[in-house]
């Protein structure tokens, strides 16, 4: 059932955002001249994915964990995407193509060791990685890895169509839209 809602609101999403996506995309071209970031993260079972979003910080600035940037690199536009979660929306190709769930934990990069190992003991690799989840609106970043672990274990044992409803409209709300990366 989950699958089905995501494929429903993915697709709805990315047809009724199109006019916004394609504005953002535009922007990011004069902002920093490649509006797409991808970066490769791990996915269900571990398998790796490629994930979307806009750039919001300069072209080569290194890879790292959101609670691990650094502003500097952040453009004006890019602060803008980030505070607002706009940077996310093309996640929901990912979502769409199978690679990612509405609701789910946070998909990590593979050089995060600590969140990996906790994650796999706790079997959160077992389902897609998520836009949002329990952690997000709990205000539990990548920077408590034992924590976010247990969290999103939580989360996937009490997951169902109820859950999945409230985690994306809490996202909403100002707790869930905080940036993470440092100041």
């Amino acid at each position: 059932m989950i699958r089905t809602l995501d494929i429903v609101f993915s697709l709805l999403g990315l047809i009724v955002l199109s006019p916004l996506v394609l504005l953002i995309y535009v922007i990011g071209l004069f902002d920093t001249g490649s509006p797409l970031f991808i970066q490769t993260r791990v996915g269900k079972n571990q398998k790796p994915f490629n994930l979307l979003k806009f750039r919001t910080m300069t072209v080569g600035t290194a890879s790292v964990a959101t609670h691990l940037a650094d502003t500097t690199s952040i453009t004006k536009f890019g602060k803008f995407l980030r505070k607002t979660k706009i940077d996310e929306l093309p996640q929901l190709w990912n979502v769409l193509v199978g690679d990612m769930s509405l609701v789910g934990p946070r998909p990590c990069l593979f050089v995060q060791n600590e969140l990996i190992e906790a994650r796999e003991s706790l079997g959160v690799f077992s389902v897609r990685p998520g836009i949002t989840g329990l952690a997000q609106v709990s205000g539990i970043d990548m920077s408590t890895p034992k924590l976010l672990a247990s969290t999103d274990s939580e989360m996937i044992q009490k997951l169902g169509p109820r859950s999945y409803f409230e985690y994306i409209l809490l996202t909403f709300s100002s707790k869930a839209l905080k940036d993470r990366v440092r100041h």
